[in-house]
Formats: structure tokens, sequence, C-alpha cells
């Protein structure tokens, strides 16, 4: 799961007559308010007046909201402006594009442009695979949105989910050095965002889907595999299930369960809860009961939803029916991907016994962890704020890594369950313990293992069409 905890605090600039109010005053309000003050700067003075910068602290948004109020509403206080150091950060954005090489003189020029380019084109021309040699698409990745299912802000459509986009290529470039571009599209239609991507393909190695509202990704996604020659990787369901998994093979070995033998309770069948529940199955898990809206999903029965119908078919094999309430008795193994607060104490204490509990919702998770940290076995969120952080950080920058660096053609299930394996082998026997099962983000182990286990894989697979000089040397 993404991750959407960030700390909270603001700069107020402000004009003040000095005539009318003390600074001591300001304090006094924002203190009031549950607000701290960490630094103060003068921008301008003059003989009876002054302009500062105020940057404010505080727990909660709400109670930086009554500081902006209460300064709108006081004597001598003229509000010039609020910012915080998150929007200062995306001023003009957050990437920028820069030449490997400067071009310094006409020699320079005529190879990098014209008339020397044309050779370069034209060995593109009689052989296209040249492009992965000799252009940007060996190391580029295109991060695509609609805009339409942006972690908990819903469809807000394709400008503001730019700084989102604008993050994943951060992060990509950061933990990989995989260059990544953000591209949002001005269409929810499905035909369309796949005829555009399609056109764009040319000029990039893979193609991470992002923020596409279910089940419109599952097509989108599905077409797109089968009609590209590159990665077509939806994070927000495989990056997920990667996570989730490697989580689990140690969440598993701390509670000392196996998971051929464990019955496992999805909660929440969108994107997600599908390839997750996916990945596991693909991993052995031989029970495993989906549950929506609709209670438990069942083969016996015909959903409107055909993926569902098509879940049922190869879930649940005791035909468990009823309410989550219901079909979590004894269960060892609970995966909530669906809203706050759907879990009860009561429910886990159902469970088997040790159970595993992964509560993703985000921000607010299925259930508090505090509530149940006494009758788990191990407990992990998509929050950063608990151990056992569920983030996809974890996987897409390695996965890619690795894709582009053996020319796969597609990320199949074998590369996903090699990317947990490696995600989870970062954390040694020495360290596994319920409150740490899985690494930090910032761990730079992570990428290297992911890159050589699934680099393995995809030639195991027959996926690659590159072996990189080491692979070569081991074999």
């Amino acid at each position: 799961m993404k991750n959407t905890m960030a700390g909270k605090s603001i700069i107020l600039r402000l004009e003040l007559l000095t005539e009318q109010i003390h600074f001591g005053q300001l304090i006094t309000v924002i203190t009031e308010n549950g607000g701290d003050v960490i630094a103060i700067d003068v921008i301008q003075t003059g003989a009876n007046w002054t302009v500062r910068d105020i940057t404010v602290s505080a727990s909660e948004q709400s109670q930086l909201d009554s500081i902006v109020a209460r300064m709108k509403d006081l004597a001598g206080v003229r509000l010039v402006h609020v910012s915080d150091r998150t929007f200062l950060l995306h001023l003009g954005g957050k990437i920028e594009m820069k030449p490997k090489s400067p071009i310094q003189n006409r020699d320079d020029l005529s190879r990098v442009y014209t008339p020397d380019v044309a050779r370069v084109c034209m060995a593109i021309h009689e052989d296209e695979t040249n492009a992965y040699k000799l252009t940007i698409k060996r190391n580029t990745v295109a991060v695509v949105s609609d805009g339409s299912a942006v972690l908990g802000l819903g469809n807000i459509g394709p400008y503001a989910a730019m700084p989102v986009m604008e993050g994943k290529a951060m992060l990509f470039k950061q933990f990989a050095d995989v260059d990544a571009f953000p591209i949002c599209l001005s269409t929810q239609s499905t035909e369309e965002i796949i005829a555009t991507i399609k056109n764009l393909a040319p000029g990039f190695g893979g193609i991470n889907l992002e923020d596409i509202s279910s089940p419109r990704c599952f097509e989108i996604e599905a077409r797109l595999r089968e009609e590209l020659d590159i990665p077509v990787f939806h994070d927000d369901q495989h990056g997920t299930a990667v996570v989730l998994y490697a989580g689990l093979i140690n969440a598993l070995k701390v509670v000392g369960k196996q998971i051929s033998e464990a019955k496992v309770v999805v909660c929440g069948i969108g994107a997600a809860g599908m390839a997750c529940s996916n990945i596991l199955l693909a991993a052995g898990v031989k029970e495993l009961i989906g549950v929506d809206r609709e209670g438990a999903l069942v083969r016996t029965k015909e959903y409107a939803n055909p993926h569902w119908t098509e879940y049922a078919e190869r879930t649940n094999p005791n035909l468990r029916s009823g309410n989550l309430h219901d079909v979590i008795e004894g269960a060892d193994v609970f995966i909530g991907l669906s809203a706050g607060g759907l879990l009860k104490r009561a429910d886990v204490e159902r469970m088997a016994a040790k159970p595993v509990v992964f509560v993703m919702a985000n921000p607010t998770p299925e259930i508090h962890p505090d509530e149940i940290e006494d009758i788990v076995g191990v407990v992990a969120t998509g929050r950063s704020d608990f151990p056992n952080q569920i983030n996809n950080v974890l996987c897409f920058p390695g996965i890619f890594r690795a894709a582009l660096d053996c020319q796969a053609s597609t990320i199949n299930e074998e590369m996903k369950l090699a990317a947990s394996a490696a995600i989870a082998s970062v954390v040694t026997q020495q360290e596994l313990n319920k409150l740490y099962i899985i690494p930090s983000v910032f761990n730079q182990e992570v990428v290297r293992r992911i890159r050589e286990a699934v680099i393995r894989a995809a030639i195991q697979t027959g996926t690659a069409r590159r072996i990189p000089r080491e692979f070569r040397q081991a074999e």
C-alpha cells in the first residue's frame, strides 16, 4: 500500500500593525489552538508594521485550520498567505530532464541532432531492437494514470493526479535509477487509454499503470499485456500483492505455520484484492475465501461483477457462505483491503491461534492494531506509523529495474513470486520478530536482491530477451 502519512506544518506570512498587536499575542493564539511555533523569519519591516513568516506545527490538520481562522479574525493582522513544506516542494513540479552529455560546440550538436544522428536513426530503422541500445527506451518507464482512483482521494482527474505520478517517478529514480515519466491522460475511456498507451510505447521499456479504477484496470492491463511486447504492471494490484506476500512469508515463520495449511480470508475483492489472492494461490494457499459487500464469494452464485464470478470459481473450496464474521472463524490469516472499521476484536478472537492480521485499508485500517495487539501473532498495516508497513515502494523500483535490465517482455507470476521471496530474505532470521517482518523502504539491499531474483526468474521462464553479463557468467 502507498504511504499516506505526512508531517503537519504550515508557514503563515503575516503583516502585523505593531501599534495594534504584540507578537506575544500571536504566539498565545497559536499555542491555545494546539500549535507549536518552530521558526520565525522577518521578511520586511517598517516604522509601524512588519511582515513575518511563522512556521507552525501541529498534530492534527484541524488544529492548523483553527489557527489560520483565528489569524484572519485578529485585529492588526493581515494573513498574506499560507503555505507548507509539501506545497513548497511541489512548486514547478518535482522532477526535471537533464542531458547526459553537454552540447559545447557544433561537433557535439551534429552528433546529438543533425546530421550525424541520421546514422543512428537508420540503425534502428533496420533493426528496431537497437532502440534498447541507442535510445532512452533501455531505462525508461511510463507512469500512466487517468486519475480515476487516486488513493484516499478517488476520481480527481488527470491534472490533480499529476503530483502523485511525479512522486512515483522520483521513487523509481532514487531507489533503482530507473528514469520514469509521469503521463496523466484526459480520458477515462478504456479503449482510448489502451490506444494511447500503445501509441506511446515505442519510447518506453515498461508501462506502470497507476490509480486507474476497477474494473476498467483489469481490461486495460490484460489488453496491453497481450498487445505490447514490454512489461505492463498495474502497481496498485501487483505491487501490493508482491509486498503483501513478502510480509506473509515472514509472518508465517514468526507464528510457525505453513502457507499450504493456512486458511486465508481476503476482505475487499477489488483490484488489489484480486491480485493479492492470485499471488497467494500461486504460492500454495489451498483454502482462500474472498469477502466483499455481498459476503463470501462462492461459486454456487452468479454475480453482476463478472470478475467476482471468475474469482469464486477459483477460491472458497469448502463453499463457506455468510458475512466476514461467519467465515473468519478458524482463519489463520486475515488480509484487509477494504475499509476502516470493518474488522472487530471479536472477529479476531474467533480466528485460529496466533493469527496473522494484515489490515491495509488506508488511511484508516480495518481495525486499529492496538485493539488486537495482545491476541495476534503478527499484525501489519499500510501505514508508516505502525510496525510492518506493507508499502508498494518495496516492489516496483526493483521489479522494473530487473525487467529493464533483461529486456523482459512481461512481468509474470514467477517473477512476482521471486520478488516477494527476495524482499522477505532481506530480514534475517536473527532480526525476524512480530514487529519486524518486512524491511524498510530505505534498505539498500531490497532493490539489489529483487533485481537478481527477478532476472533469474525471467531467464528461467523464457521472458528475458537479454541476459546480463553477470548472469551469463553464472550459467
